[in-house]
C-alpha cells in the first residue's frame, strides 16, 4: 500500500487564508450582534447552515455521481472534462470553473482536502463543511490519509491505495465513488439518495443498498 499525496499545484487563491480568516471572524461579529438584537435565532441559523451544508448541496454532486454510475458515455465525458460534463447538468459558476473527476476503484481510494485554504466545488458540493476548513484536518490527511479515514469510519482494506488530491483556485475535485452492489437497474434518483457529501470528497463511503 502507498499513499500518493498529490498537493503539488501552484496555490494562487482568490481567497487565501489570510483573507478568510478575516472574513470569518467578521461574519462571526455579524452574526453575534444580530443575535444579540434579537434578530437572529441562532438554533434556526444552525439549522440553515445544515440544511445548505449536508443536504440541498450535495444533491447536485449525487446526481452527477449517479448519471455517472448508469451512463458510460456521460462517466467517459466527465473523465473528459469535468467541468462542461458538469455544467450540461445545470451545475456550474463560480468555484466550479475547473473541475476533475477522480474515481474510486477496488484498488484506489481518492479523498480531496485544500491544504492552503479552503478551496471547494460549491456548485455541487453546496457549503464547504467545518471540519474542511478546519487546519487539523488540512494537515493530518496530508500526513495520514488513512488516520483521517478512520476518524470518519471509514476502513479500507490493506492493499487499497489512498491518493489524497489538493484542490486549488485552479481545479477543484469531485471523487466519483464506486457504485454500491446490490443496485442493478435503479434508477438515477434511487442512486443519487445513497450519495453522501463525504463520500464525494472521499471521506466516507456511499450508503448501502439496503438501507434504503
Amino acid at each position: 500500500m502507498s499513499d500518493d499525496h498529490h498537493h503539488d499545484h501552484d496555490h494562487d487563491h482568490d481567497h487565501p487564508d489570510s483573507v478568510l480568516s478575516e472574513m470569518d471572524l467578521r461574519t462571526r461579529a455579524l452574526e453575534s450582534i444580530l443575535v444579540e438584537k434579537g434578530y437572529v435565532d441562532p438554533a434556526a441559523l444552525d439549522a440553515l447552515v445544515d440544511l445548505y451544508e449536508t443536504k440541498i448541496g450535495p444533491r447536485n454532486g449525487a446526481r452527477v455521481v449517479a448519471k455517472a454510475w448508469t451512463d458510460p458515455n456521460y462517466r467517459e465525458w466527465l473523465d473528459r472534462d469535468a467541468t462542461e460534463a458538469i455544467s450540461s447538468v445545470g451545475y456550474g459558476g463560480r468555484q466550479g470553473e475547473h473541475m476533475r473527476v477522480v474515481a474510486n476503484t477496488p484498488d484506489t481510494h481518492n479523498i480531496v482536502v485544500c491544504t492552503l485554504c479552503s478551496c471547494y466545488p460549491w456548485p455541487v458540493l453546496g457549503l464547504p463543511p467545518v471540519w474542511y476548513k478546519a487546519a487539523p484536518y488540512r494537515s493530518k490527511v496530508v500526513r495520514d490519509p488513512r488516520g483521517v479515514l478512520a476518524d470518519f469510519g471509514v476502513e479500507l482494506p490493506a492493499g487499497t491505495q489512498v491518493r489524497v488530491w489538493d484542490s486549488t483556485a485552479e481545479v477543484r475535485y469531485l471523487v466519483l465513488p464506486m457504485r454500491p452492489a446490490g443496485t442493478e437497474g435503479w434508477t438515477e434518483e434511487r442512486l443519487a439518495a445513497l450519495v453522501t457529501r463525504d463520500s464525494m470528497i472521499g471521506t466516507g463511503l456511499p450508503l448501502e443498498a439496503r438501507k434504503t
